[in-house]
């Protein structure tokens, strides 16, 4: 389905105050187009020469006065009914981009910056709603307007009326040419805003790395060569623009009067057909009327093509597969973990982890060590399921987790990562997320259990104390601590720290330390660490290398062997004591 008919569906959905706009609309064209003929009646019935009768005359006025208000009131009420049905449509629109984000696999927002994504929902959503707002209303007075006049130019000399209907296939002609250009720079020019948006979010993240490295000017001059070539097809579009609008239809206005001069004056020579003045009047007051919503259609071109290029870009983002949220609920797990020869590649046939069987029974706690690049971390994506196996199987008390849905089966775990993110809101609002199912005794309890009240009881409005974007006015620990409390809260039969303690300072690390030993009582629990001395209490220790388990045990079984583990922590050991 072309763009243009999807967005053509969409304003369906909402047809009833758009159809009563355009109602009103055309009630409004018909009661301006009825003025001239009023005029052309006072001249031609009650102004003749010798002869002006002034009482009809005045009660014609008053009634061209009176059509005239109702076209003011038509109009505002075509416009309101208009921008309602236009801002609903656009309302639905971006409700349905930003909900079927939701629903997109993990690995959708790993290949497309944060950036691009926020430009699909704000500024092409914004493009669109022109389209609506002013596109739609505008072609719509237009034609209507159009039509209304040549029906008056027929009534009045169809001959010339005619002539007149060769504007249409010319305009025609000149947008199918238009568009052939500016569907190309429009292209280019949203995806540049895209680049711009993704490139501005990305520098605000990494504001510390580039002011610390002092790459301030590299960042700037990136920044000027994306906006540079923004502004290049800018300027073809506004040479494309400047040569469609006014120019175009000036041309034709100046063709059309001097048919129309030469017709006319040709008859009145000839004396074939006398024409009236009031014909006259009325006939270039019509023509008048007849450029002014073409001019208002060619200048709507530009906008036009702006919002067709941002709604396919809307569109592309709506095909994507996503998967529905699902809402089933299921009780709480065991959370008995086993995989079983599980391979995964990211990419084709490029293995990151290898036919790996380990198991983790209820209570137990599971340690993964290994260097940058072992396949840590995609084990607990597929735990997580944020990617299924490429090959073999993962099972929770036995059922296979592809056969449950994922939010399902994440109802019933929790995850700490090493840089936690944090929304706006306050500190209670971070452990709950607003959750209705837990309560602020809930949330203070969980607080409670990570020691949070030694790192956070200063702070002035204790667990209501504001928290802006990411948490940056709180330290590493604090942010730690509040995200540690979040995963506690939801009671998870799963409990994964991926590199939970990696920032934290020695004080936290222990007050985090003590609170595990309480809390992992009846859940497993996955550990990744790079600090091995956080994991001497693991009851299992996974040691990886490029996707392989080439080691497991516990802590001082793996000291025994003297392998890859024991090598790793000797020279922690060595770094600590220097």
């Amino acid at each position: 389905m072309s763009t243009g008919k999807r967005l053509t569906k969409y304003a369906m959905y909402y047809k009833g105050p758009i159809f009563l706009g355009l109602i009103f609309l055309t009630a409004a064209v018909f009661t301006e187009l009825a003025g001239p003929f009023i005029a052309k009646y006072i001249i031609d019935e009650h102004m003749t020469i010798g002869k002006i009768e002034m009482e009809p005359i005045a009660w014609l006025l008053c009634l061209y006065l009176i059509l005239a208000i109702a076209t003011a009131v038509l109009r505002y009420f075509m416009y309101i009914y208009l921008q309602i049905g236009a801002n609903r449509v656009v309302q639905k629109l971006r409700k349905d981009v930003f909900g079927h984000i939701q629903t997109l696999p993990i690995q959708y927002f790993d290949h497309l910056p944060a950036g691009k994504i926020v430009a699909r929902v704000t500024n092409d959503t914004e493009a669109v709603r022109n389209l609506y707002v002013q596109v739609l209303s505008n072609f719509a007075t237009s034609f209507i307007s159009i039509a209304g006049v040549y029906i008056a130019l027929f009534i009045l000399n169809w001959k010339m009326a005619l002539i007149a209907l060769v504007m249409i296939p010319i305009v025609y002609l000149w947008m199918i040419l238009y568009r052939k250009f500016a569907s190309k720079y429009n292209e280019v020019i949203r995806t540049k805003i895209a680049d711009i948006n993704a490139m501005i979010n990305e520098s605000i993240q990494g504001m510390t790395i580039i002011q610390a490295f002092r790459r301030e000017k590299q960042m700037t001059n990136e920044f000027d060569e994306m906006n540079e070539e923004h502004y290049a097809y800018g300027r073809k579009l506004l040479f494309l623009d400047s040569a469609t609008s006014f120019n175009l239809v000036n041309t034709l206005r100046l063709i059309m009067f001097t048919i129309f001069i030469i017709y006319f004056g040709t008859q009145s020579l000839t004396a074939v057909e006398l024409v009236s003045a009031g014909t006259l009047y009325a006939f270039v007051d019509y023509l008048t009327k007849l450029f002014n919503p073409i001019t208002n259609v060619v200048n709507q071109f530009s906008q036009l093509e702006r919002s067709l290029v941002a709604g396919k870009r809307v569109f592309e983002v709506l095909d994507l597969t996503g998967e529905k949220v699902s809402q089933e609920t299921m009780p709480r797990y065991a959370g008995n973990v086993m995989f079983e020869d599980v391979s995964f590649a990211y990419k084709d046939e490029e293995y990151v982890l290898k036919n790996l069987s380990f198991e983790a029974k209820r209570g137990e706690t599971v340690a993964l060590v290994g260097h940058t690049g072992s396949g840590k971390s995609s084990i607990m994506n597929l735990l997580f399921r944020f990617y299924d196996p490429s090959k073999g199987k993962i099972y929770i008390d036995g059922a296979d987790v592809t056969a449950i849905p994922r939010q399902t089966i994440r109802q019933h775990m929790g995850i700490v990562l090493q840089d936690p993110y944090l929304f706006t809101g306050t500190i209670a609002s971070n452990v709950s997320l607003n959750d209705p199912r837990i309560t602020r005794k809930k949330v203070e309890e969980a607080l409670k259990a990570v020691g949070a009240e030694r790192v956070l009881g200063h702070l002035e409005k204790g667990i209501d104390e504001p928290v802006i974007e990411k948490g940056s006015t709180l330290s590493s620990g604090q942010r730690q601590l509040i995200s540690f409390a979040r995963a506690l809260a939801f009671d998870p039969a799963i409990l994964i720290l991926d590199e939970a303690t990696s920032n934290i300072d020695t004080e936290t690390e222990e007050i985090i330390q003590h609170a595990m030993d309480v809390l992992k009582k009846g859940r497993t629990t996955f550990i990744i660490a790079h600090r091995l001395s956080t994991i001497k209490n693991a009851d299992r220790i996974l040691v990886l290398d490029r996707g392989i388990i080439k080691e497991q045990g516990t802590h001082d079984e793996l000291l025994a062997e003297g392998g890859i583990y024991n090598q790793m922590y000797q020279m922690q050991a060595k770094s600590l004591q220097v």
